[in-house]
């Protein structure tokens, strides 16, 4: 397959929704771990409730999705070899930028090296 610049501008758009998006999610899910329920039911039920009822989650979460459904419909018109690592490597730099922006605590070399020997 040719590569052709649609392609890699969309899995740089897929990056951006993608990590920009991560943070907030995890910032949005603050709060879900103080859930209790008595049962594993219930305590599902619970959860699903409080982040479907969260706009701070929802509306992050959904940009993701659609993040998601760019990266489905890019696949078909791009090489695999080059759309899995533009878009993950991207993903994990805007990220770290969106994080930082945040105030996120920073991660150090060490821990990118940890997780990249462990994975």
């Amino acid at each position: 397959m040719a590569v052709t610049i649609d392609s890699v501008i969309h899995l740089c758009f897929v990056a951006i929704l993608w990590g920009v998006t991560n943070p907030f999610i995890k910032k949005g899910a603050q709060g879900l771990e103080n859930i209790k329920a008595k049962s594993v039911y219930g305590q599902f039920f619970k959860e699903q409730l409080f982040l479907i009822t969260n706009l701070k989650y929802i509306v992050p979460f959904l940009l993701n999705q659609c993040g998601s459904i760019l990266y489905f419909l890019t696949l078909q018109s791009s090489d695999l070899s080059l759309a899995v690592p533009v878009s993950n490597s991207l993903t994990f730099v805007f990220t770290a930028i969106t994080g930082w922006f945040l105030g996120e605590e920073k991660v150090h070399r060490s821990e990118y090296t940890q997780a990249y020997l462990y994975s």
